[in-house]
């Protein structure tokens, strides 16, 4: 009996010892829950929602109803509309390119970029998104230069001057930025007015503004400044982060530059690589320049010398100055000493494509690609992946309006923006082309080339623009004789 009323007497102080425990962890979690909410009151959910932002990833297709966004065929939409822009803007290749561009981007540091609307903040999706785009300016205008500005209470300052090294602007950019006071957009403008109107005629002067606020504070007259900018040829264009602003608007309709607000972060590095590539030409800087430039040799690895750029000794590596024989780290640059241009053959090479563009593929429209009676091909041209889907069902896939071969996405895509050459144009092109032995025969086969062709084909192929400007006027010289 005494055992039975032990057992009895230690059953509530199981369950009691049970329940605190239970209260306890409960307790705990609770003050987790509380300390985790940074100050916001959040339940864990909604903090799960929140981080994620999962309502960003739906859309309302035709029917009305909510379906998740496929990703990769919203990317490859939306490069689809940023390329057919591209193209209709030079349809025909009649229209010139500035090729040589020196572009100031402004970023707005005020009170108004630490808003949360972007997350974490404007300031930081800015820095995250102008990263990419300088790598991205300079990938297709390996010619051209870079400066940074930055506004913050009231006052426009030069963070970097022009360069041609993305990762000096890099640096600079991942430093540590505040955000603090007003923003003056005619300070802006007047500073970098005052270093663009010192760059040469051949040059395409450009401002770029990164602006969060809904207002500027300015000293003068604003007005006055955006005609001095019209007046001396800079193109000022505005990606806002806020509401559409009259001054911003009347600033891009006067200078000739483009003025668009985005609405999320997606549509905002959309807008920002919108400018990566060159615009059309000014009338006034459209007439034929010619432009002195040096082709420096790559230095030794074991010599010593200072180099101009830095003012400091280096032991190997660099390039020597064809002219003053000085010394510089990288290309392309400016030399120090006798100021002249110093580029090399890739870099001509690979801004030239953007003066002969590819045509834009056309989508196979779904009614061909669910019609069992059009026989299409299977594999990619490019990469030779099947086309097909479990099922053998067709996925999307482009054609080349000249050869008509299909591409898959990705390769639509790389074609479009990294090779710049259809695979299955080149592939006719050489079928057609005789083969010959001799070197001295070489102009007989360039011949059956078309001009423009040519002209893009050596170019490419060559990378040499002298090369490529002689052998073009040995062949023009070749075909008069012939004819």
């Amino acid at each position: 009996m005494s055992g039975i009323g032990i057992e009895r007497r230690f059953e509530p102080r199981k369950t009691n010892n049970g329940d605190e425990r239970r209260l306890a962890v409960d307790g705990e979690e609770e003050e987790e829950d509380d300390d985790g909410g940074n100050g916001k009151g959040l339940e864990a959910w909604e903090r799960a929602y929140a981080d994620e932002r999962s309502w960003e990833s739906l859309q309302e297709d035709e029917s009305g109803l909510l379906r998740p966004i496929d990703s990769k065929t919203l990317h490859h939409a939306q490069y689809r509309r940023r390329l057919r822009s591209l193209y209709s803007s030079s349809t025909t290749s009649r229209i010139q390119k500035g090729l040589i561009r020196y572009l100031y981007i402004v970023i707005d540091l005020s009170r108004a970029a630490a808003d949360m609307d972007f997350r974490p903040s404007r300031m930081v999706v800015v820095a995250k998104h102008a990263e990419v785009f300088i790598r991205e300016f300079f990938d297709q205008n390996p010619l051209s230069h870079i400066g940074l500005v930055t506004i913050k209470d009231g006052v426009a300052q030069c963070l970097t001057d022009l360069g041609g090294s993305p990762e000096y602007h890099v640096k600079a950019l991942m430093g540590k930025l505040e955000c603090s006071g007003d923003s003056s957009l005619q300070n802006a403008l007047d500073l970098v007015h005052g270093y663009l109107n010192q760059i040469p005629s051949y040059g395409h002067r450009e401002v770029l503004i990164l602006y969060s606020a809904l207002s500027t504070c300015d000293p003068g007259d604003v007005m006055e400044t955006i005609q001095k900018c019209k007046k001396s040829k800079i193109r000022c264009s505005v990606v806002g982060l806020s509401a559409e602003i009259y001054i911003c608007k009347h600033l891009c309709e006067e200078t000739g530059g483009s003025y668009t607000v985005a609405l999320d972060e997606s549509h905002f590095k959309e807008l920002l690589l919108e400018h990566a590539p060159p615009p059309p030409a000014i009338a006034e800087f459209a007439v034929a320049n010619l432009i002195k430039m040096g082709f420096p040799q790559r230095a030794a690895e074991g010599v010593v010398s200072i180099c101009v750029c830095h003012k400091e000794a280096k032991v190997g590596g660099g390039y020597t100055c064809p002219r003053c024989k000085a010394r510089v780290c990288e290309l392309p640059t400016e030399c120090g000493i006798c100021g002249l241009t110093l580029v090399s053959s890739p870099h001509l090479a690979r801004s030239y494509h953007h003066l002969f563009p590819i045509t834009p593929f056309d989508e196979v429209p779904s009614s061909l690609l669910n019609n069992p009676q059009h026989r299409l091909p299977r594999f990619c041209f490019g990469c030779r992946q099947s086309l097909l889907h479990p099922g053998n069902k067709s996925s999307f896939r482009a054609a080349c309006p000249k050869c008509n071969q299909h591409f898959c996405i990705d390769c639509d895509i790389y074609i479009h923006e990294s090779l710049h050459n259809c695979p299955g144009c080149e592939s006719l092109r050489h079928s057609k082309t005789p083969r010959f032995e001799s070197h001295g025969t070489i102009f007989a086969a360039l011949e059956v080339l078309n001009m423009q062709d040519l002209k893009r084909g050596v170019v490419s192929h060559m990378g040499c623009w002298a090369l490529a400007c002689t052998v073009f006027d040995s062949v023009l010289k070749f075909k008069i004789l012939t004819d």
